[in-house]
């Protein structure tokens, strides 16, 4: 399997890129967020691939990071979610926004990805929320505040903090807006916690 491609950058399309390796042209399917940070038209780039494989057809799919690649595979393993289906999630999500919808069980804002339907948002949801990876993201670390001890450590997160989610969600904010938010905070009180939060919202 292709690991990576490392090359010279010669085009980039809506929803592709075609890098140039030893004077072979690689199309490589990717999204948004990878699409706006690569350089300039013919220098060099590195990306991470991986690489689907069907009786009629093989295709690439691209990221930057290793993050990106690893909940690509972790959607794919999902029942009804494809590559094209997963690469749509990451395309309107991105990974830290991603994996905020997938721990505070927020189906909705999965099922705005194209192709993603209610009910296989709620499977992607059920099925990772216990195994989702976070390294790389935002919720990349077990605490939230090293002096209150207060922790979101793979989504759990205490009464407090709880509190403060369900308040923001009941202000307006989506359950991963609020998750992302709280997660920033260093308070330990509901009150504080959420006056914390929505300055970051």
């Amino acid at each position: 399997m292709i690991a990576y491609i490392k090359g010279t950058l010669e085009s980039i399309s809506t929803d592709h890129i075609v890098i140039d390796c030893g004077g072979i042209g690689y199309e490589i399917l990717t999204y948004t967020s990878v699409l706006e940070n690569l350089p300039s038209l013919h220098e060099e780039v590195k990306i991470i691939t991986y690489m689907d494989v069907k009786e009629d057809d093989m295709r690439l799919f691209g990221f930057l990071t290793e993050t990106e690649k690893s909940l690509f595979k972790q959607l794919i393993s999902v029942s009804g979610v494809g590559p094209k289906g997963a690469l749509s999630i990451l395309n309107v999500l991105g990974p830290d926004n991603l994996v905020a919808a997938i721990i505070s069980g927020d189906s909705k804002a999965i099922s705005k990805a194209n192709g993603i339907g209610a009910k296989t948002a709620q499977k992607v949801v059920l099925e990772l929320r216990d195994r989702v990876s976070t390294e790389g993201t935002i919720f990349d670390n077990d605490s939230v505040n090293g002096n209150t001890g207060s922790a979101l450590n793979n989504g759990s997160v205490n009464e407090a903090h709880n509190d403060a989610i369900e308040a923001l969600v009941a202000l307006g904010y989506s359950r991963s807006e609020a998750l992302k938010a709280v997660k920033k905070t260093d308070a330990a009180k509901t009150e504080e916690i959420i006056k914390q939060a929505l300055k970051f919202l």
